[in-house]
């Protein structure tokens, strides 16, 4: 098995007469297996993932619906690993990329292990959650109901707590209450995920923290602070393509292109004097220097392409295809 991202230790791995990583064997009682983490947008699924592997990989945002691809966060103890699935937010779609996204959502809930429901715990079970159980209720893959944002809750949050409690009863499905912002109540949520899992294989080597390859996540840098910093004004009009990356000893050298659907929005992204894109480069290029622990210079570019969303070739082009 080839793995595309870099591995940080390569102690105890054998390797094939290519010189390719192979997979350890798992010892006696190891478990493993794949674990969606589905919910509303912006119920903090993307904070969690990253919380759980202990590095950041998914990015995070203020704004709704900021997952846009099936990202894979791996966490490997000594008893098992578990494999995240990250999955867009299951919402209304109101283009083709939205329609691409929940029906790739709603394809992980199928194709894992277990389900995560996530909820946002500082406020009551809604009507989106309640859309979101009963598709769940649908499939034959466990779910364990998981309440987030526990660290953000009012004093009076036990009626909060009791909605998502009758949600879970009536399903019959197991919760825990947790904080992904400064996890609290983690390791609980592990081992009851851990305790979900059949007994498996090592899927991946035992210090890879993803499968993404780092260009996939260098887009993901940029278009996170384009969304930090831009907000409202140009949310889910944006798509990375990273155009060049080019290693040397000293500095990674990396080309991005920034593609919108509108000349107005591109104006926005450049800002006065080009002052926009010049902080969106600065802070994520901090970023990216943290991904490959190296000096790099960033330099982007911005491009026009109308309707790109509604658009399933140029959807495709960008990346985002229906998952099988």
């Amino acid at each position: 098995m080839k793995v595309e991202s870099k591995v940080s230790s390569i102690d105890n791995y054998t390797f094939s007469m290519a010189g390719e990583v192979t997979i350890p064997q798992a010892p006696p009682g190891f478990k493993s297996g794949f674990i969606g983490i589905i919910g509303r947008p912006n119920v903090g699924k993307s904070t969690l993932m990253n919380q759980l592997v202990g590095q950041k990989i998914a990015i995070t945002s203020p704004v709704a619906q900021t997952t846009r691809n099936r990202l894979r966060g791996i966490l490997t103890t000594e008893k098992a690993q578990l494999i995240f699935v990250d999955t867009p937010g299951i919402h209304k779609p109101h283009h083709q990329l939205g329609e691409v996204l929940v029906q790739n959502a709603k394809i992980a809930i199928e194709s894992v292990d277990v389900v995560l429901f996530v909820v946002d715990g500082t406020v009551a079970c809604g009507s989106g959650d309640r859309y979101i159980a009963e598709l769940l209720s649908r499939s034959q893959t466990p779910v364990i109901l998981g309440i987030n944002k526990s660290d953000e809750q009012p004093s009076d949050f036990h009626k909060l707590d009791e909605s998502y409690t009758e949600l879970a009863n009536s399903h019959q499905w197991q919760s825990v209450k947790f904080s992904a912002k400064t996890g609290a109540e983690i390791v609980n949520l592990q081992e009851l995920l851990i305790g979900h899992l059949e007994s498996g294989p090592f899927y991946y080597p035992p210090d890879l923290v993803t499968d993404q390859p780092e260009r996939f996540i260098m887009g993901e840098l940029i278009r996170e602070q384009i969304l930090l910093l831009t907000r409202e004004e140009v949310p889910h009009s944006v798509a990375i393509a990273i155009d060049l990356v080019e290693e040397t000893p000293t500095i990674t050298r990396v080309l991005a292109t920034i593609n919108v659907e509108r000349d107005s929005q591109k104006g926005i992204l450049i800002g006065k004097g080009g002052t926009m894109l010049k902080a969106i480069g600065s802070e994520a290029r901090e970023q990216i220097q943290k991904l490959i622990a190296g000096k790099v210079y960033l330099e982007l570019f911005v491009k026009v392409q109308p309707k790109w969303r509604q658009s399933r070739i140029r959807l495709a082009e960008l990346g985002y295809r229906v998952e099988e």
